[in-house]
């Protein structure tokens, strides 16, 4: 039905062949035109299914957006000729069909408004070429505009406002070409790409606003963005994966929650001078063999998120070239065997935790990069893990350069100055060749060598390191024509120790991974020391737990030789040394914690701990959920436990059987580096089951080396748990009544003793359940006597589990 009529004309004719005529519907008039014809249209609603299939143009006579074509179902309008179709309000309802559909022609499209709920606002196939200028697209039901079946055309000025999936989707070789169009406030990717010859090309495009991925190109498509923003998404700002082929050039990727960039399947990027910024997880991630990104000219920066600027996993290789990556938790981080970064004449400024971190047998090589206030310039973390550093500059970090667990780079004339700890540290079976390197400032060691590690220094100076030049630990590494200016000779000696190193006040030290400091504020007052009671009273607090006489052996011992080591001391001796820190093996519930505790009271009193306090984490205490955050988790709880003891419960959890990248190994390896730092600063204490402790000693090289003495705590037996049982019920004014005792021993050699038994926590538990029975028993009692509110009985015992 028609609310006017359609005039048809041909201006191409002359005056007197010219013909006209007026339908009263714009299909009579479609089928009445012929080529060239006008159909001008007037002001109304249309609810017909209009097929174009000349070459006519279609336009509003009254002016743009006064013509509404709305059929009821089915397809809106098609499109099958090269006509021109001008300023229309399309709509549909059909959500199997699309509401603008071109098919196997080239027509020009202008000024349309499709707002529908349809399967597809506009759809282009079968190889058709449109043109579409200022058209908009409103289809919240549906796709917004798809290109397929080889079709493309040029979209220029066109506007997606509303999609409830992609927004442009492209597929079975389509590859149009987007200018100066809006993407978004769609409910699925921006713009998807999928499958072989399948492409898209957009310039000066926008897209924003989208509940999902801004861009996706998967299954050998390709594309290629210049100009173009992308922004506030609610997943990866763009994804490419299996073949993808993107380039970019000259755009702002920003306000992404997710990835900014996330690479996958043999994916291949190429950037060239864009930004990306303000991101919550990975500014640039890549992952798989034969997945490849190329950045030049590229700035990364003002990360929202914990994790690492640029990933790069699973045998991928990244370029950056000079790029600029800053204000970001960490900067680059490579990982996996086959994994590579080449990094060329780049910047890592103003990062929280480490700028360059190479792990799991990774490879890096930086040349004519700077590294600059960073709490760890570079850290290569464990065995094949390595590469090359070439005319590296770091500067202002806390750490300059790590080589751990077995890592061998190698640097060559690299500088670092400033270091608030040491400037170059490896330890734990870490090697390294250093060539021509320098380091200038250091606030510690300029060379920290410990562990025995094999590193080759060659050429190497330092220049103004307040604790020494090189400090190594025999046999230590191998140097030649190294010097200092704190010392005369071309080739430095091995430095001992000093008895009593001077340490940074817990306030001043920010460990290895720490973040920026923080100013002390000057009205500050130091946090008050409790005082501490006599050892011969913890002891007493000691003796009085219940069993654990090897435990308490111990313990006695190692009091003895700290006691007799002070009096050598004072009788001009040397004393021995012995290492505090403890393993205590054994099963849930023996006593671990409070031995723990009473063993920190102990070394306060004899003055070997400044507080003594008991400071007790956890697995989920130590290790963050992103990729840096646990180095600092494991900063903040050791600081905590400066002048005391820090007890890591379950600490077998920190280096799972199946580790794979379990962020547990980096709270493991930062805790070896601040036990080394800082010896006299804090007592470390691990505990767990005994053969998962024997695992977690063996995680790290440098862990068995620094624990002296493992006790184990053995189970509680059946008289044991049962003196537990009647100390909590004196505590509680409680009393075992006739033959109570006997059943106690025998519920308890009764008692199922699997891995999860609880020993003395069963034996609390025990005696909480015979109260509750006994105060149900009680509760119908009118007047129960004195002996009666006290005593419990064997029938107060809980039913066996």
């Amino acid at each position: 039905m028609a609310h006017g009529v359609v005039q048809v004309t041909n201006p191409s004719s002359s005056r007197w062949r010219r013909r006209t005529g007026e339908y009263a519907t714009v299909a009579a008039a479609l089928e009445a035109a012929g080529e060239g014809d006008v159909l001008s249209v007037s002001a109304g609603t249309y609810r017909e299914n209009l097929v174009v299939d000349q070459a006519v143009t279609l336009r509003c006579a009254d002016g743009p957006g006064t013509v509404r074509i709305a059929p009821a179902s089915g397809v809106a309008l098609t499109v099958r000729a090269a006509a021109s179709v001008h300023d229309l309000l399309i709509e549909g309802q059909d959500g199997a069909a699309a509401a603008l559909l071109v098919e196997a022609c080239a027509p020009e499209l202008s000024g349309l408004r499709i707002s529908t709920r349809s399967a597809v606002g506009l759809e282009v196939r079968d190889s058709a070429r449109p043109t579409v200028r200022g058209c908009t697209v409103d289809n919240p039901a549906g796709l917004g505009i798809s290109v397929l079946d080889a079709a493309g055309g040029l979209f220029e000025d066109c506007e997606v406002v509303a999609a409830g999936q992609s927004g442009v989707a492209v597929r079975g070789g389509g590859s149009p070409r987007l200018e100066r169009c809006r993407v978004h406030h769609t409910s699925g990717s921006g713009l998807s790409v999928t499958g072989e010859h399948s492409s898209i090309e957009a310039v000066g495009c926008e897209i924003f606003e989208i509940h999902g991925t801004g861009l996706h190109l998967s299954q050998r498509a390709s594309g290629s963005l210049t100009d173009c923003q992308l922004h506030r998404t609610t997943g990866d700002g763009i994804s490419l994966d299996t073949d993808a082929v993107l380039a970019m050039a000259d755009c702002d990727i920003h306000d992404i929650p997710e990835n900014a960039v996330d690479l996958r399947a043999r994916s291949v990027l190429t950037l060239t001078r864009c930004t990306v910024r303000r991101f919550g997880r990975n500014g640039l991630s890549v992952w798989d063999p034969g997945t490849r990104a190329d950045a030049n000219q590229c700035e990364i920066h003002d990360s929202t998120g914990d994790y690492p600027a640029v990933w790069v996993s699973d045998g991928a290789v990244a370029i950056l070239d000079a790029c600029r990556v800053h204000d970001v938790p960490d900067a680059l981080f490579v990982l996996d065997r086959g994994s590579r970064a080449d990094v060329v004449d780049s910047d890592f400024t103003q990062i929280r935790n480490t700028a360059v971190s190479v792990s799991d047998g990774a490879n890096v090589q930086l040349d004519d990069c700077r590294i600059r206030e960073a709490a760890t310039g570079a850290w290569f973390r464990d065995h094949g893990s390595g590469g090359t550093f070439a005319q590296v500059t770091i500067d202002d970090t806390a750490t300059g350069v790590i080589v751990t667990k077995g890592a061998d780079p190698a640097l060559d004339r690299c500088t670092v100055t400033n270091a608030t700890e040491s400037g170059i540290y490896v330890s734990a079976e870490g090697r390294g060749t250093f060539t021509g390197c320098r380091v200038t400032g250091s606030k510690g060691y300029g060379f920290h060598i410990i562990d025995g590690c094999r590193s080759t220094l060659t050429r190497c100076r330092t220049e103004r390191c307040a604790r020494g030049g090189y400090e190594f630990a025999e046999p230590g590494p191998v140097t030649e024509d190294c010097s200092s200016d704190r010392t005369a000779a071309p080739e430095p000696a091995p430095v001992p120790a000093p008895a009593a190193p001077d340490r940074q006040p817990a306030a001043q030290s920010y460990g290895l991974l720490g973040g920026v400091p923080q100013q002390r504020p000057a009205e500050a007052e130091p946090a008050a020391v409790p005082a501490a009671r006599e050892s011969t009273e913890v002891l007493d607090d000691l003796d009085a737990l219940v069993g654990l006489d090897s435990v308490k052996r111990e313990v006695r011992t190692l009091i003895d030789m700290i006691a007799v080591g002070r009096r050598r001391e004072q009788a001009g001796l040397k004393a021995p040394s012995p290492r505090r820190h403890l393993v205590f093996t054994g099963s849930p519930g023996t006593g671990k914690t409070t031995v723990a505790r009473l063993y920190g009271e102990i070394l306060h009193s004899l003055d070997v701990l400044e507080r003594g306090h008991l400071v007790e984490v956890a697995r989920v205490d130590l290790v963050g959920e992103h990729i840096g955050s646990t180095a600092i988790r494991t900063q903040e709880a050791f600081d905590r436990a400066r002048g005391g003891v820090l007890f890591i419960d379950e600490a077998y959890a920190l280096a799972p059987e199946d580790a794979g990248r379990d962020f547990g190994r980096e709270a493991i390896d930062t805790l070896v580096k601040l036990m080394e730092d800082h010896r006299d600063a804090v007592v470390v204490i691990v505990a767990g089951y005994t053969a998962e402790m024997e695992r977690f000693l063996a995680s790290n090289p440098g862990v068995a080396s620094r624990f002296s003495r493992t006790i184990t705590f053995g189970d509680y037996t059946a008289d044991e748990l049962l003196s537990i049982v009647q100390s909590q019920a004196a505590e509680h004014e409680y009393r075992l009544g006739e033959d109570a005792g006997e059943a106690l021993l025998k519920y308890f050699t009764a008692l199922p003793k699997g891995p999860a038994f609880g020993n003395g926590r069963a034996a609390r538990q025990t005696f909480e359940a015979m109260v509750e029975r006994h105060a149900v028993r009680l509760a119908h009692v009118a007047e129960p006597t004195h002996d009666e509110l006290q005593l419990l009985y064997p029938e107060d015992l809980p039913e066996l589990p």
